[in-house]
């Protein structure tokens, strides 16, 4: 019998070995039956396939599901190695798992400005201990995923990248730091780095082909290509006296095949104000059919739909900033040279509210031709809102829930034109046409409904925050969950800006919704905020913490959030008759439980 010849050094899948193992072992056994000799294969090759897979651990730390969904495409690639990937969250290890790896990727996203991302905090602590372990025997690779728009660009990836180097631990490749548009770097990334981790170090090794933004959930919709959506129900939810414009928008899925769950928020794509497009066009003498270098797409139509021009971008705060004249160009310029000193606080008061066009009209002599124009902005991105409805109450549609921003710059600097958010102004006013809305999936695993049934559940979500539990809520009453559900909500007034007050009242009488606290801030002198909910009940929540409770809160990440978070440890404090210092030993101890879940923005 010929045997067809195997290199010795021919990578193996574990599927591979085990294949080959036992197809050696059965053709010898055959052969010895019939008198034959053993099959000739080179002991390397024998060895080769009966060796287990090298382990890799490829680890993500991932606000909102991006940096996960790109480990699961490097966890695949290093499968298709022959590699044995272990994907993993950074929440889910500890020093002592860490410091007893030896092949580690690490894929991390950057939060607000600079922060770790919640899934990665206690990693992060323990990592940057005094007392961390050395991790000599480790080697690793880092990708970061951040937005350049804020200064803290990838901080925690560099962080992370700087830290495993001080620890001992020994750098494969670069680290990477990816901006928004993180798909094809991130792809390159996994495409030269995880052959590093091959046995051997086979930097010719080919990675299997992917798609840029690789599918999640079976479904092919990304941000470079998203569904187009019927914008079904657009409905005010604040009331007239309102000072906000808070909507209730429902997306028809149709033959999308997007299948969400509770926790999921969805991806948007916006398309800009026509009517800023045009002032920008005139404003700089260009026409809209004006060619671009190395776009398909003419000017107007990337003004449109293809770049950031409500937004300026920082390359084209500094071109402004080194090329206007006259007094407000100074100001701008000395403003800017102030920030990259690390004093921000002028800039930022000079660009609030301000977009492309009033950032051109600091000097109104200065002119751009459409290459340059069109070469300093960002490319336009999606925005993403938590979902408000669960699959299980409706399976064929997406609900969200959002507020409408709008604002007119100070006195003396407004020109009178109607100012609003890209995408919230966009779907409040003019997203109702046949062409639908672009959208897309953006799976959130690490905030889900309790998986326990019978667990009670605690929400925290004013305003707009209240929108993933509503989708709880749904879930848990299709489920028919047993578990005990408190809601605290709050917003500025109880006669215009109670959201869902009809579905939440029913709730409440029907038993659903065990508990329902709120806190409506000028309906009184004194204002009132959920936070302070919770310290009135302190008592009780302590004890839906002790009965196995999971604590959620949504909403404004800068002040609300950090708000409650304080709260908390001083409840758990104050009834658990704990110090601070193991009153955060027990919140930390919830987060690794994952009974303490924040979707923040």
């Amino acid at each position: 019998m010929k045997i067809p010849y195997i290199p010795d050094d021919a990578p193996f899948s574990a599927e591979q070995r085990a294949w080959l193992a036992g197809f050696l072992a059965g053709l010898n056994s055959r052969l010895a039956m019939e008198g034959g000799s053993a099959a000739h294969v080179p002991a390397a090759t024998v060895a080769a396939a009966q060796a287990p897979a090298r382990k890799v651990h490829v680890l993500y730390g991932s606000q909102t599901g991006n940096a996960e969904s790109v480990a699961e495409s490097a966890a695949r690639a290093a499968r298709e190695q022959g590699l044995e990937p272990v994907l993993l969250g950074l929440d889910e290890v500890d020093a002592a798992q860490f410091a007893a790896m030896a092949h580690v990727l690490v894929v991390v996203s950057t939060y607000g400005e600079g922060e770790m991302p919640d899934n990665a905090g206690l990693f992060w602590t323990a990592l940057s201990a005094d007392g961390a372990p050395r991790l000599e025997g480790m080697t690793y690779a880092v990708l970061a995923l951040g937005d350049r728009a804020y200064d803290g660009f990838c901080q925690a990836g560099k962080l992370i990248d700087m830290r495993l180097e001080q620890l001992g631990a020994k750098r494969a490749a670069a680290r990477v730091d990816c901006d928004v548009d993180y798909d094809k770097p991130s792809y390159d990334w996994i495409a030269g780095t995880i052959p590093l981790f091959a046995p051997g170090g086979r930097q010719d090794a080919a990675v299997p082909a992917q798609d840029a933004a690789p599918a999640r959930a079976g479904v092919a919709w990304s941000r470079k290509s998203p569904f187009p959506a019927r914008l079904a129900v657009n409905r005010r939810l604040s009331g007239a006296a309102s000072g906000k414009d808070i909507r209730h928008y429902e997306l028809e899925l149709g033959d999308s095949g997007i299948a969400y769950e509770a926790g999921d928020a969805l991806g948007v794509m916006p398309v800009n104000d026509p009517a800023l497009v045009a002032l920008l066009l005139a404003r700089l003498g260009l026409a809209p059919d004006a060619p671009v270098a190395q776009v398909e797409r003419p000017l107007g139509e990337l003004l449109a739909r293809g770049l950031e021009i409500a937004t300026p971008s920082k390359d084209f705060i500094a071109h402004v900033a080194a090329h206007a004249q006259g007094a407000p160009g100074e100001a701008l310029r000395q403003s800017w040279q102030a920030a990259q000193a690390g004093e921000r606080a002028a800039l930022d008061a000079f660009l609030w509210g301000k977009d492309c066009l009033d950032l051109l009209n600091v000097d109104p002599g200065l002119r751009l031709d459409a290459d340059t124009f069109a070469g300093l902005l960002r490319p336009l991105q999606h925005r993403a809102y938590s979902i408000s409805s669960s699959p299980l109450a409706h399976p064929d549609r997406v609900h969200l829930t959002i507020s409408t921003a709008r604002w007119s710059l100070p006195a003396g600097a407004d020109d009178g034109r109607a100012r609003g958010g890209v995408c919230s102004a966009w779907l409040a006013g003019r997203a109702a046409g046949d062409e639908g809305v672009g959208v897309f999936l953006q799976q959130n695993r690490a905030f889900r409904p309790p998986g326990d049934d019978d667990a009670p559940m605690i929400m925290v979500g004013p305003g707009t925050g209240v929108a993933p539990f509503r989708a709880f809520l749904q879930h848990r009453q299709a489920h028919g969950a047993r578990g005990r559900n408190w809601l605290f909500f709050g917003d500025q007034h109880r006669a215009s800006d109670f959201l869902y007050e009809d579905e939440l009242a029913a709730w409440n009488a029907g038993g659903l919704l065990t508990r329902l606290d709120l806190a409506f801030s000028r309906d009184q002198a004194d204002k009132i905020y959920v936070q302070n909910r919770m310290r009135e009940n302190g008592r009780d929540l302590f004890d839906w913490l002790e009965q196995g409770g999971h604590f959620y809160v949504c909403g404004d990440a800068a002040r609300m959030a950090k708000d409650v978070d304080r709260a908390l440890h001083d409840i758990v404090a104050t009834h658990g008759n704990r110090t601070q210092e193991d009153a955060m030993d027990y919140v930390n101890a919830l987060r690794k439980e994952k009974r303490y879940l924040r979707d923040v923005y």
